[in-house]
């Protein structure tokens, strides 16, 4: 049996990496975790959950989302404008991810 050693390895290279990549960002997982408990929810009212983002930085994240493909953004033809977000098939695969992590800070929250 070898052992790999750390100067041989590439972190760009890893499924870490990628999954980082995805999801790191001041409220990208803010976003997530509003869209898995609460399913659909409009623009406004992740506005008024996460307080301390900004309308431009909240819509410049959403499209981040929406581009990976993690989230769905559904605009409905009606005036005013009505736009839904929701976690795509995609985006529901992290949810395990996310309930672990909600486990973890239960259990450990000081």
């Amino acid at each position: 049996m070898s052992l790999e050693c750390i100067s041989d390895a590439d972190l760009e290279k890893t499924g870490f990496n990628y999954t980082m990549s995805l999801i790191q960002g001041k409220y990208k997982m803010f976003i997530l975790y509003a869209l898995m408990e609460y399913k659909v929810v409009r623009f406004n009212e992740l506005k008024k959950y996460i307080k301390t983002i900004s309308y431009k930085t909240l819509s410049t994240t959403l499209k981040e989302l929406e581009r990976d493909g993690l989230v769905l953004r559904r605009e409905y033809p009606q005036i005013p404008p009505k736009v839904e977000y929701s976690l795509t098939e995609r985006g529901k695969s992290l949810i395990p991810i996310l309930d672990s992590m909600c486990d973890w800070g239960d259990k450990n929250r000081i």
